[in-house]
């Protein structure tokens, strides 16, 4: 057996897997990045989504192997640090940590080379060769790039409604939309010749993390106006400049979409979504929730166990499976 863990930023992941590709345990805990979660708590939430999977498993557990996928390759993460917890679950081999991006690619496709893009709050791409990261683009984090994510267009909504109740941009339905969800009313009132709602909106904005700009991200999609067409088609353009970056005119195997902004752009109105199209042009598109599947398929593969397209999609249905009977297990009483 072995243990694949996929931590993202929101939830961290694991499956117990045999050699066949059978899930036999599944787990979920809170957030393992060690970026936005800091580094005590992302080894605590890979170590209790593990030890749910393991407690899953009917029968002893001996790990050989655990492969845990989290971005930037855990570049802070000591493998050390986690093989002593995870020795309590019965791990006898080596931890071996890799990046998300490739366990995302890995969640799409059993080929081994390819593309993927990722756009949720921030925004990647990369092309993969022989199961390696090859080429990587963007990525930068909200000050620097990742053009075309869940923060840049939310950051983009903002401004078009600031832009609006300022008289320097159109009226947009993006304005009703925002205040509505930060709870706050047109009165009408002026304070110092700016409309009160504008400083309320000011300030409300000022108040939030820069990466929770991504909470206004589904208005661009909701508002059904020109501006809001704009700035999804902006952000399909910055997600396809990220993609050409990567997959070349001659580029082979399939193009892995993972992210809810990038299945997003792709689902809306042909127009809008016609930079990222052209992009992909005649490649085999994939999309993917996460990177667990692809963990386990890294992990199989580094313990030198072949995965093929069988191997493949019993490793999908049988974690399909086990995600579904947790969701329908009760929680435990406190």
């Amino acid at each position: 057996m072995i243990l694949a863990v996929d931590a993202g930023g929101t939830s961290t992941r694991a499956a117990v897997v045999d050699a066949s590709g059978r899930c036999l345990g599944y787990g979920t805990a809170g957030g393992g990045n060690p970026k936005s979660a800091g580094y005590d708590r992302a080894v605590s939430a890979v170590f209790t989504a593990a030890e749910t999977a393991v407690a899953r498993v009917p029968r002893p557990v001996t790990l050989s192997l655990a492969l845990v996928a989290m971005a930037g390759a855990g570049q802070t993460m000591s493998r050390r640090a986690i093989a002593e917890r995870l020795t309590e679950l019965g791990l006898r081999g080596e931890v071996k940590i890799e990046g998300d991006l490739l366990a995302m690619f890995h969640s799409g496709t059993d080929q081994q080379s390819g593309c993927v893009l990722v756009s949720g709050t921030g925004c990647v791409a990369a092309r993969i060769a022989d199961s390696r990261l090859e080429l990587v683009s963007d990525g930068a984090g909200w000050l620097l790039g990742d053009a075309g994510s869940g923060y840049w267009i939310g950051h983009a909504v903002a401004r078009a409604v600031v832009a609006s109740l300022d008289g320097r941009g159109p009226d947009t339905k993006l304005t009703a939309l925002m205040l509505e969800s930060l709870q706050l009313e047109r009165t009408g009132e002026r304070i110092h010749g700016r409309p009160q709602v504008l400083l309320d909106l000011i300030e409300a904005l000022y108040r939030l993390q820069p990466v929770e700009l991504a909470r206004f991200a589904p208005l661009a999609f909701e508002a059904g106006d020109s501006v809001a067409a704009g700035i999804v088609e902006s952000a399909a353009s910055a997600m396809a400049e990220t993609l050409g970056a990567v997959r070349g005119e001659e580029s082979e195997g399939p193009v892995v979409i993972g992210g809810s902004v990038a299945a997003a752009v792709l689902g809306a109105e042909p127009l809008l979504g016609a930079p990222l199209r052209a992009v992909l042009r005649d490649a085999e598109v994939i999309h993917v929730s996460d990177g667990l599947v692809g963990a386990a398929v890294l992990g199989l593969r580094r313990a030198g166990i072949p995965v093929d397209a069988i191997v493949f999609q019993r490793l999908h249905e049988s974690v399909a499976r086990s995600r579904e009977e947790k969701l329908k297990t009760p929680a435990a009483p406190a």
